[in-house]
């Protein structure tokens, strides 16, 4: 998913493309940094994308290919929907 766009990771990417309005939504590692999380919270409430915190550092990288990622960007709807769906569920975004 990394290499089509449709992810990102890491604090950086993931700030940059909430700045440009991209991300649909976030999933925080249960144990990234208290700074990491309080960081990527605000910035997300700005923009109105939600977060989902699931997972650790260790598992949430592996399950994308990458070392040591607190934070993963999900871009695409689609996506974001599902995984919504399967870890929390529910109703998919804006389904209520």
């Amino acid at each position: 998913m990394q290499e089509a766009g449709k992810i990102v990771s890491g604090m950086d990417a993931v700030s940059d493309e909430l700045n440009r309005n991209k991300l649909k939504m976030i999933i925080l590692a249960k144990d990234a940094s208290e700074k990491t999380g309080k960081n990527i919270k605000f910035l997300a409430e700005k923009k109105k994308v939600p977060i989902i915190e699931i997972g650790t550092i260790l598992e949430n990288s592996k399950a994308i290919g990458k070392e040591n990622r607190a934070i993963i960007g999900i871009k695409d709807k689609n996506i974001a929907e599902g995984m919504k769906k399967i870890i929390c569920g529910g109703e998919a975004f804006g389904e209520n």
